[in-house]
């Protein structure tokens, strides 16, 4: 697990960089905009798609259906699977864009209520040129389920570099050149260029691996009709995963100019340790789950020892970003965005944002290796029903804390743009406890044991707080603000990894016994 978790972790990490710097670029030109505005709520609407019938659909239906028949050695009926749903995928997702391009002023006036005039015909403009580009994104999506289910995760998941590196050259080249409005439309168009790219450059390896793919509607085959079961509800599950992010982005839409750039901003951020942490672990788990064999108690105890063992490995990183977010979080979101129009200001509102992020950090990351754990035993029900539960949670008190909570506390209305991100993480831990109670009753106790998250969560906040003090009271305010997080963010890791050994953290101990043993070589 940990070698294919690594290298998806890689590709993610090197994915994540690119889009990092791609939002730099971003904030450079944009800042808290109208025009940043337009162009963040706008990737929303086509992203459903991609979202719906992409990455996280196929995981769930595709995946544990395709790599159990790789297992058996049943590579011809392997094939013919990924030529049926490659084919549904394409002819559901052609349909879907060309009725999108067309519905799209229907579809603004929900994700994006508060926009008026020529705000909101610039976001539907974006959304008629970014259709067709999440097509790809879908498809690429497609190629990435057959990677994984040959073990092999680097391209899949570094695949994305060449789309951001797409969305940068087209702002470099025309940044200085064109008005905000004109250049939220030429990023569009440079968007799609890499979609396609990011589609182009995984096909021929997947097409290698599956063998002898080609078009197909034969839906008479067993495993398609058990992937096609499946897809409905995961369909709908991360549908009610979009609805939420969905409701969050309209709530923002009625907050003063700068809060839908600001929530763009701040995920960005918040993704990279779910992605990275969450999402290497979950994708590098799910296959080896699926392919799970034996009487039911063993598969119990085989399931039962991976996913805590995963558990942990993913709480050991992600427990000190929702600290780093929380303590140093001004200058993380200076380093990577103060520029240009991105002022001090934007950093400090950015940053509140993000530690309303922090909030559900964990229990977004644990509860994806748990949904994983659901769809390897083939059960994609039960996920649905408690993301429905996460959707109402997430509308009521974002409602209270956008609106009312920021007044009766006297903060100005912009400031409720950080309690759309506190109610969203609220409403993670409460996904995540029911997700926890049911599987535990399928395959036994799971989770994460107390002493080790005391020796965590001490080990995490004792190093934020000494970066932080070192930072604000040490360090001059006039150095740059990426030296000030370099030196601050340095001196967190290395003390959260010195305590951590202290502590006898497992995972600690792990990596500096291979260093010493390395350095004694």
């Amino acid at each position: 697990m940990k070698s294919h978790a690594l290298l998806v972790g890689l590709g993610i990490f090197l994915s994540r960089i690119a889009g990092l710097v791609r939002e730099r670029v971003f904030a450079h030109f944009f800042g808290n905009s109208d025009a940043g505005d337009a162009f963040k709520a706008a990737l929303k609407i086509p992203n459903f798609l991609q979202n719906l019938f992409g990455e996280g659909v196929l995981s769930a239906s595709f995946i544990p259906v395709y790599a159990q028949l790789l297992a058996k050695k049943h590579d011809e009926e392997a094939a013919k699977v990924a030529s049926v749903i490659g084919s549904l995928l394409f002819l559901m997702t052609s349909f879907l864009v060309l009725v999108g391009v067309f519905a799209t002023p229907f579809l603004i006036d929900l994700i994006a209520p508060g926009f008026q005039g020529e705000k909101r015909a610039l976001t539907i403009q974006i959304v008629q040129i970014l259709f067709p580009g999440t097509g790809f994104l879908v498809m690429s999506a497609w190629c990435l389920g057959i990677l994984n289910s040959h073990r092999k995760f680097f391209l899949s998941y570094v695949a994305p570099v060449i789309w951001n590196l797409a969305i940068i050259f087209t702002l470099v080249m025309w940044g200085s050149k064109q008005g905000q409005y004109d250049l939220a439309v030429t990023v569009s168009w440079g968007l799609v260029a890499g979609s396609f790219l990011q589609f182009a450059i995984q096909l021929p390896s997947a097409l290698r691996l599956g063998k002898k793919i080609f078009p197909s509607l034969d839906l008479k085959l067993g495993s398609v009709r058990s992937i096609t079961k499946n897809f409905a509800p995961v369909v709908v599950s991360r549908g009610v995963v979009q609805i939420s992010a969905y409701i969050d982005n309209m709530l923002a839409s009625l907050l003063p100019t700068g809060a839908v750039s600001a929530l763009a901003y701040a995920q960005t951020l918040y993704l990279l340790p779910v992605s990275l942490f969450g999402m290497s672990v979950s994708v590098a788990e799910l296959p080896a789950m699926s392919q799970a064999t034996g009487s039911d108690l063993e598969i119990k105890e085989y399931l039962q020892k991976r996913l805590n063992r995963g558990l942990e490995q993913i709480a050991f990183f992600v427990i000190p970003s929702a600290v780093a977010f929380f303590f140093l979080g001004d200058l993380i979101v200076g380093a990577v965005f103060q520029t240009g129009e991105f002022q001090k200001e934007n950093t400090d509102f950015v940053w509140m944002v993000l530690a309303g992020y922090s909030v559900g950090l964990l229990a977004t990351t644990l509860g994806r290796l748990y949904s994983s754990t659901f769809y390897s035993l083939k059960d994609t029900r039960t996920p649905l029903q408690f993301a429905i539960i996460r959707v109402i949670f997430t509308t009521i008190l974002g409602v209270i804390f956008a609106f009312y909570l920021p007044e009766t506390l006297g903060f100005e209305r912009q400031w409720g743009t950080a309690g759309l991100t506190v109610s969203a993480g609220l409403a993670g831990w409460i996904e995540f406890y029911f997700l926890r109670k049911s599987l535990n009753k399928k395959i036994g106790h799971t989770g994460l044991k107390i002493p080790f998250q005391i020796k965590v969560w001490s080990a995490a906040i004792i190093s934020a707080l000494s970066g932080a003090a070192i930072a604000r009271f040490v360090l001059q305010s006039d150095l740059h603000v990426i030296i000030r997080a370099a030196i601050a963010l340095s001196i967190y890791g290395l003390l959260y990894f010195g305590l951590g050994y202290l502590f006898k953290i497992e995972q600690t101990k792990s990596v500096a016994d291979k260093i010493l043993r390395r350095l004694g070589k």
